[in-house]
């Protein structure tokens, strides 16, 4: 697993995706913050396929093109920077998900970038 995200995160992204597996859950607010310490790339993760080590959310490589996405844990801890030989991806352990990962997406898709302001994002919470 990964080391990058504390256990008792991890824990709660595997609980996310056996709950949309099963069915229970389809919007999840984002657990976990990655970032690039050397660039603009953000991930905003809230499911894990411990078995593949997989995880799922928002990701955003600072191209001005924020998805929903797929992206390997495994690969995100492999990255090294070239010349200093640290890890490129750390976990930004302030960070609070406060909406679900819907209303992240809709704002990223209008700001072209991840936004965590939270005013912003409450211009894209709907009620239910």
């Amino acid at each position: 697993m990964s080391k990058m995200i504390p256990q008792n995160l991890i824990e709660i992204m595997i609980h996310n995706a056996q709950e949309v597996q099963n069915q229970l859950a389809k919007d999840h607010a984002p657990v976990v913050k990655l970032h690039s310490k050397y660039g603009k790339a953000i991930w905003l993760l809230s499911e894990l396929d411990p078995v593949n080590n997989i995880a799922f959310g928002l990701c955003d490589l600072g191209q001005g093109t924020p998805e929903l996405s797929y992206v390997s844990l495994t690969d995100l801890a492999s990255l090294k920077h070239a010349r200093l030989k640290v890890p490129m991806v750390e976990a930004d352990l302030a960070f609070e998900g406060k909406y679900v990962m819907s209303v992240y997406l809709k704002a990223a898709k209008a700001a072209g970038r991840v936004v965590e302001d939270v005013a912003t994002l409450a211009r894209f919470d709907t009620p239910v």
